[in-house]
C-alpha cells in the first residue's frame, strides 16, 4: 500500500473516531456480507458504529490515547465499534447480537482505559450498569433511608390522625367518648 494511501487511511481513521474514549474491537470474519449489512443497520439505528481497520495504522492512531489498551488485542481481523450511549451499551447489543451470529469475535472493549479482554471481558462489561442506571442507583440508595425514616414517623402519626377523626365524627354526631 503507497504512502499517501495509508495517510489517506489514518486521516480517515481520526476523523470518524474523533475522540472517543471508549470502544470495542470485534471480528466480522465469517460473517456473509446480507447479515454484515443487518448487523451494522441494527446497530446504525442505536448510533453504533462499525469500521474495519488496519492493525497497523489503527494502532497507531490509538497510541497515546483512551483506546491505548485496545493494541494488546488487536491482532487477525478486527472492526472498532463506537458511538452509542456508551460502551457498555455497545457490548449490551454486540453480546446479543453473538446469540444469533455465533462466529462473531469479541476481541475487547475499552472502559475509561480499562482493557476488558476477550468474549469474557466483554461479557462482563455487558452486565455493569450504564451511567443513567447508575445514577439511578445512586438516587435510590440516597433517599432510601429518607423515605424509611419519613415511613416511620408518618406510620405513627397516621394511627394518631385516625383516632383523632374518629373521636371528631362521635363527638359531631353526638356521641360521648369513653376511654377504654
Amino acid at each position: 500500500m503507497s504512502k499517501t494511501m495509508k495517510d489517506q487511511l489514518v486521516r480517515d481513521y481520526r476523523a470518524r473516531l474523533g475522540d472517543i474514549e471508549d470502544a470495542m474491537l470485534i471480528s466480522l470474519r465469517g460473517i456473509d456480507a446480507n447479515r454484515n449489512n443487518a448487523i451494522r443497520k441494527g446497530l446504525f439505528k442505536q448510533d453504533i458504529h462499525v469500521t474495519v481497520v488496519r492493525n497497523a495504522l489503527f494502532g497507531q492512531i490509538i497510541k497515546g490515547t483512551p483506546l491505548e489498551a485496545l493494541e494488546q488485542v488487536l491482532s487477525g481481523s478486527n472492526a472498532v465499534v463506537y458511538g452509542g450511549e456508551s460502551v457498555v451499551v455497545m457490548a449490551r447489543e454486540i453480546v446479543d447480537l453473538i446469540k444469533d451470529n455465533p462466529e462473531l469475535e469479541l476481541h475487547g472493549a475499552v472502559l475509561d482505559g480499562e482493557l476488558f479482554e476477550g468474549d469474557e471481558g466483554v461479557t462482563r462489561l455487558s452486565k455493569f450498569p450504564t451511567r443513567d442506571e447508575a445514577i439511578a442507583q445512586n438516587i435510590t440508595l440516597i433517599l432510601s433511608p429518607a423515605r424509611n425514616l419519613v415511613g416511620a414517623i408518618k406510620g405513627p402519626g397516621s394511627g394518631v390522625a385516625g383516632l383523632i377523626k374518629a373521636i371528631e365524627e362521635k363527638l359531631e354526631k353526638g356521641e360521648t367518648i369513653t376511654a377504654g
